[in-house]
């Protein structure tokens, strides 16, 4: 698999983890924190990797950490400032035009889909590369120009809060199941987890495997 060094990660992992109960990067998976586990995956592909979080929460395990940002109190009355101000927090810390986006909590996900879909970014003309699921659009799992920052973030300041809606007027290719189905022919790459139930289904996946 190629290296892309032209290409920062960023895996986001302020949220609240209301439903799951604990944080989701620091749940077990595999014999590791789940978030380290994706970090490693990707660290031979990128030029750098950096979770976007609470330096406080993930202190002691060696990743590199930057805080959300609020944009002017653009998400005033949350306790956690949301994947939208993540998204804007790591374009404007970014030093490479292309970025990868992740949640924290995808435990199917692999290094050859990844390798994948930044084969496709880095020879697209648009400004965000987009997965589409059966479950809808995953913007939480897509690439991003650094110039996304700018719009990003005049969307903040309006109030918008869904990441969909500040990117709609951004050029956008959308990447289908279909595309990456050679590679993932069960579907479950992008599933994340948001209960303990889909946890516990993960594990037992990992462990028949």
């Amino acid at each position: 698999m190629k290296r892309y060094d032209q290409v920062s990660a960023f895996i986001l992992s302020g949220g609240a983890s209301s439903r799951m109960g604990k944080a989701k990067g620091l749940l077990e998976f595999g014999g590791q924190l789940l978030i380290l586990r994706i970090a490693q995956m990707l660290e031979p592909l990128v030029s750098a990797v950096t979770a976007v979080g609470s330096a406080e929460r993930y202190v002691g395990l060696g990743l590199h950490v930057i805080d959300d940002q609020q944009f002017g109190g653009s998400e005033a009355g949350s306790r956690t400032p949301g994947p939208l101000a993540g998204i804007a927090s790591a374009l404007t810390a970014t030093r490479t035009d292309w970025n990868l986006i992740l949640a924290c909590d995808l435990p199917y996900l692999t290094a050859e889909w990844v390798n994948w879909l930044l084969a496709r970014a880095t020879v697209s003309t648009q400004q965000i590369i987009m997965p589409h699921t059966a479950g809808g659009l995953e913007p939480l799992a897509a690439v991003y120009r650094r110039e996304c920052a700018e719009p990003i973030i005049a969307a903040l300041y309006r109030g918008v809060r869904k990441v969909t809606d500040a990117t709609e007027q951004l050029g956008i290719e959308f990447v289908a199941e279909r595309d990456w189905r050679h590679i993932d022919p069960g579907g479950r790459v992008l599933r994340n987890m948001n209960a303990p139930e889909d946890y516990e289904e993960a594990r037992r996946w990992l462990e028949a495997r």
